[in-house]
């Protein structure tokens, strides 16, 4: 009897599974509900234990199947011809959602770690997401979030709603923000709502609008330390390298020469210009020997040496190299910039959630100073970092790296893998993908795409290369082709493969439409939040302050009260620190 019964049980089941296969749905579900009766019968005349086993089995073989790389290919590529290669709105609650943001807060925040269920719960339906992440893009009524450890790159051309975005995500950074810009568009739109937070700095290398800067940075600042002057002569000498080959070999030989000068300059209380004199007149540089033998590090001795004592054609190809990081000493805003009495304090920044305003422009020379100070406050936050709860800064900082290639080309390279980690938020402009590989090659290009968590192509590009990039990225989607006979009838069904975004519509996405690649979901393409349609910025402008320039009027900075924290001793002292400034104390100078 069981034997018989177990016989029409397995031919049914095999009869359902040959017809799902053929594609006949109706005759499948048909078989398994006449396959039920067996079942039952089965059941009722076979012992518990047998029966356990047997469900043991059969579950072990079913995720074994299911586990299979077949079969995760095969569902993968059902769930992309379903959803039309896109994410979906699941995906996206899964993945990239508000929810999903606040069950980070723990990791990312340490501060706002809970203890108990409940106010975990709470936490989870309370906390504001922008506390813990940073809001991409709109699809529909959901918002794609990136969590704020996440690095974030952006790509657009003029006018398609980059800095509208960027603006945003500055005014929401809840802890201390650095912003490098070509404008001062930034400064304009955020500056007045980023003092309710903290203290608003202008660091202005180039002397844009007739700003003053309110803070200065030598870039002699720390380089007492060899590993300190080795990295700012990198940071210094990147903002102005490019090429392979021969070029590079100059430029690890310029990385090591001004290295050992500028860690000469700050063992001997020196200044720039004494640099630039030795680099312009290596004959003139007999006192590097005699002030590099106080270092701890004898290996500078040795190349500062080998620069003064080398032939004249080494010796000028290696002052090629390094001149072009020193060309900002001739001009006498960034000069006045780099010269101040009291050093640039990061501590003191982080603690206070200061903003500070980095501008630069593509046809001056101040390139190589604005990227020292990033570089700086970028190592000494991480520095500080290391001695926080969970080796993370809480508040993050941001560093909203707006034309990047232009003004600032840190080494996003090692940064974007490691920053993440510390609680360093970096969000990095660039106009297109062709200009990132122009800056940073074609390896360190590559590897800074690789560490990104979130890509952001506005549109605009009209380079082919970058087009089919993105569109090889998007991946493919089937696409149903209907062919007719010339009556109009049906002929033939089929389907194409075709790219899930074209080359085509991400050139003529219109403005303020974003095509978004997040890790760990397909792409999507999305609407941002432009800053002018921000209830707070609105307010704003309503008020006058939104389009005032702030050379005009500052008086905006110093209306809301500051709290202790807030309260930062001025940079330099002979400027007028107008983002520090209490109510009752005006203008100070």
């Amino acid at each position: 009897m069981n034997g018989s019964t177990l016989v029409i049980l397995l031919a049914l089941l095999a009869g359902s599974a040959l017809a799902w296969r053929r594609g006949a749905r109706a005759m499948a579900t048909a078989l398994i509900l006449v396959a039920a009766l067996p079942a039952v019968t089965l059941l009722k005349q076979t012992p518990a234990w047998a029966v356990v086993a047997v469900g043991v089995v059969l579950v072990g073989v079913l995720w074994h199947r299911h586990a299979r790389t077949a079969a995760t290919i095969t569902r993968w590529s059902a769930i992309s011809r379903r959803k039309a290669g896109v994410a979906s709105t699941m995906d996206i609650a899964r993945v990239a959602s508000a929810p999903a943001m606040r069950r980070k807060a723990a990791s990312v925040r340490p501060s706002l770690a809970q203890t108990t269920r409940r106010a975990r719960w709470l936490q989870l339906l309370r906390l504001p997401a922008v506390e813990v992440a940073v809001r991409l893009c709109r699809v529909g009524a959901q918002s794609v979030w990136a969590s704020v450890e996440d690095f974030i790159v952006v790509f657009g051309g003029p006018r398609t709603g980059k800095t509208q975005w960027l603006a945003g995500r500055i005014i929401d950074a809840s802890g201390a923000v650095l912003v490098t810009s070509t404008r001062i568009d930034l400064l304009d739109i955020t500056a007045p709502l980023r003092g309710s937070k903290g203290p608003v700095y202008v660091f202005n290398a180039v002397g844009m609008a007739g700003l003053a800067s309110t803070i200065t940075f030598d870039p002699l600042t720390g380089c007492t330390d060899p590993t300190t002057a080795a990295e700012r002569a990198a940071d210094m000498l990147g903002a102005s390298r490019g090429g392979s080959g021969d070029r590079e070999f100059w430029d690890a030989q310029g990385r090591r020469v001004l290295a050992a000068l500028m860690h000469a300059a700050a063992l001997g209380g020196l200044h720039m210009r004494d640099v630039l004199g030795w680099v312009a007149d290596p004959d003139s540089a007999g006192r590097v020997e005699s002030l590099l033998r106080r270092s701890p590090e004898d290996a500078f001795v040795q190349e500062a040496r080998q620069f003064i004592s080398t032939n004249d054609r080494t010796r000028s190809s290696i002052t090629s190299t390094i001149m072009p990081a020193l060309g900002w000493l001739t001009s006498s805003a960034a000069a006045a910039a780099a010269e101040g009495s009291t050093p640039f304090d990061v501590a003191e920044l982080l603690a206070s959630r200061a903003t500070v305003y980095l501008l630069g422009a593509e046809e001056t020379q101040a390139a190589p100073l604005v990227c020292a100070l990033t570089g700086h406050v970028a190592r000494e936050a991480r520095r500080i970092a290391a001695g926080c709860p969970g080796g993370r800064l809480d508040p993050p900082l941001t560093l909203a790296l707006d034309e990047a290639a232009l003004i600032s080309p840190v080494p996003l390279q090692s940064w974007s893998a490691d920053m993440g980690g510390r609680g360093v938020t970096i969000i990095s402009a660039f106009q297109s993908r062709a200009q990132l590989l122009a800056r940073y090659g074609q390896h360190d290009a590559a590897t800074t795409l690789n560490n990104a968590g979130s890509v952001m192509v506005f549109g605009g590009t009209r380079d082919r290369d970058d087009l089919n990039f993105w569109a090889t990225l998007g991946g493919e989607r089937d696409e149903p082709i209907t062919t007719t006979d010339l009556h109009g009838r049906v002929a033939s069904r089929t389907v194409r493969k075709v790219p899930v975004v074209a080359p085509a519509q991400i050139a003529n996405l219109p403005a303020g439409r974003v095509v978004t690649f997040r890790r760990g979901m397909p792409p999507v393409v999305g609407t941002v939040d432009m800053a002018w349609r921000r209830r707070d910025v609105r307010a704003l402008s309503r008020t006058g302050g939104r389009w005032e320039r702030p050379r005009r009027a500052w008086a905006w900075l110093t209306r809301p009260p500051f709290s202790p924290a807030h309260e930062v001793a001025p940079i330099a002292r002979d400027l007028p620190v107008w983002a520090t400034a209490r109510p009752d104390e005006g203008w100070r100078n």
